[in-house]
């Protein structure tokens, strides 16, 4: 029973039932290391195609979509991310690309070259594919084995069915390079030759994921640059996109927003001193490892629905700019009184001055809420009323204060408002949001001093040269 247990273990890596082997192997242990056993100089396996009219257009189309998104990763990032060089190195891989297609684009079809070399799968004689197996006994055996053959070619192949290349150093398989029916993958692997450590994966799709894998599955640090969605760097886990865990620096730019709450306690009021205001914490979920932060902007509540103003709004305002605060006011919003009412409530009864960050919309009903007015469709087209209204008489584009499940739930079908407008997320996990944003609002429980009791802290996302940016145009010019 066991050398029927050993058979089939090495037949499930190998397909030993069709695979023949055609070159001699040789045992690898710490103390036999490998050598490259001698092939003709005639095999190789070359994938080429040259691009027709209309898949060049359609290249072109998802490679300037790709990099749409690292474009606006790069603008709100810098080399303190992790991540942040390679997705730079990969955003000039992708320039490169699309100068080639374009290039490739004006020349008649037989003047055409094939794919560049970094999309090309080339075997020669040297560097054939081959495969490493783990015995019982503890030794390697690798060589050149066969497959189906492929229009008269050889291929390598692993227990999957996948091409692959191995490197080895002692007795562990240091890389590979293994190709399946949906792309190419290049990095550390296991002696399975599942992919484990750092690795690419490059789809035939154009998708592109550069980081860390366990198991073959995408796990710990990593970035994925798609035409067809967001560009995702951050962490991983089996698989599945976590989110970028934001770092807490003193590079980043902090700030708050207040109500009428921060001065009153039940019965109890309290003023807030303008000349101390610092935040000294980020919030129980957040370590800020004891650092403190300065006060970059702050939003200030002025109004809610059409007959709710804030009595503190007016001072705050005031002794906020006077400390050199940036400042913006925002209105809550209700479902009980029309979009275009309390627009001009708000622009009546707050005030604007230049300098002034964007005026802000809060958005916070419950399910119920929205289905009690005719569901989503009638609550994006009082959104659009509000906002509309506010441009036109602040000069000022708004920005939409939401949470992430809000848009996940009752956006499905409000796309040009994602587009059009900035976006202020409340969310309070140790993951930044999956969305385009300007603010990040990542804790109701923050401590400044200055300031009694509980404050709200936001994170601007980006730095500070984008933050002047946005400073001078709203990030709308």
């Amino acid at each position: 029973m066991k050398k029927v247990r050993h058979i089939a273990t090495f037949a499930d890596l190998l397909i030993l039932a069709i695979i023949v082997i055609i070159s001699p192997t040789s045992p690898i242990t710490p103390y036999h290391p490998f050598e490259v056993p001698c092939i003709s100089d005639k095999v190789e396996v070359r994938y080429t195609k040259v691009l027709s009219p209309d898949s060049l257009a359609q290249s072109i189309k998802m490679v300037e979509a790709q990099l749409s998104e690292m474009k606006y990763y790069l603008k709100v990032h810098n080399v303190t991310d992790e991540g942040y060089n390679q997705v730079a190195r990969y955003n000039q891989t992708l320039l490169d690309r699309k100068d080639w297609l374009h290039r490739m684009a004006k020349l008649p079809t037989a003047n055409r070259q094939p794919t560049p070399s970094s999309q090309i799968i080339t075997v020669s004689a040297k560097d054939r594919p081959l495969v490493a197996v783990k015995l019982s006994k503890g030794h390697w055996y690798a060589g050149h084995f066969t497959f189906t053959p492929l229009n008269g070619k050889v291929l390598t192949r692993d227990y999957q069915g996948r091409i692959v290349s191995v490197v080895y150093a002692a007795d562990t398989v240091v890389s590979v390079i293994r190709i399946d029916s949906t792309g190419v993958y290049r990095g550390q692997a296991d002696s399975y030759l599942q992919a484990n450590g750092q690795g690419t994966y490059l789809a035939n799709n154009g998708d592109y994921y550069e980081g860390h894998w366990q198991n073959d599955r995408r796990n710990g640090f990593g970035f994925l640059s798609s035409s067809s969605m967001q560009l995702k760097a951050g962490e991983w886990k089996n698989g599945k996109f976590l989110g970028e865990r934001l770092r807490y620096t003193s590079e980043r730019i902090y700030g708050i927003d207040i109500s009428r709450h921060q001065h009153e306690k039940g019965r109890k009021r309290y003023g807030i001193d303008w000349t101390k205001v610092r935040i000294t914490s980020l919030g129980a979920r957040h370590n800020a490892e004891g650092r403190t932060f300065p006060i970059s902007f702050v939003y200030v509540k002025s109004t809610e629905g059409t007959n709710i103003r804030n009595r503190y709004f007016l001072s705050d305002y005031m002794k906020a700019k006077k400390q050199g605060i940036r400042v913006g006011a925002y209105h809550f919003f209700s479902l009980k009184s029309a979009a275009k009412a309390q627009a001009n409530y708000f622009v009546n009864h707050t005030l604007f001055r230049k300098g002034d960050f964007p005026p802000v919309l809060d958005v916070e009903p419950t399910d119920a809420q929205i289905r009690k007015i005719g569901g989503d469709e009638e609550l994006m087209k009082r959104i659009r009323i509000f906002m509309n209204i506010v441009e036109q008489r602040t000069g000022m584009r708004p920005i939409l204060y939401i949470s992430q499940s809000f848009i996940n739930h009752h956006m499905n079908h409000a796309k040009d408002i994602k587009q059009k407008y900035n976006v202020w997320i409340a969310r309070y996990g140790q993951y930044k949001p999956d969305v385009k944003l300007v603010y990040w609002q990542l804790c109701p429980d923050g401590k400044v001093d200055g300031i009694t009791g509980d404050v709200d802290i936001n994170v601007f996302n980006g730095y500070q040269s984008q933050f002047d940016e946005f400073v001078r145009t709203g990030f709308h010019e």
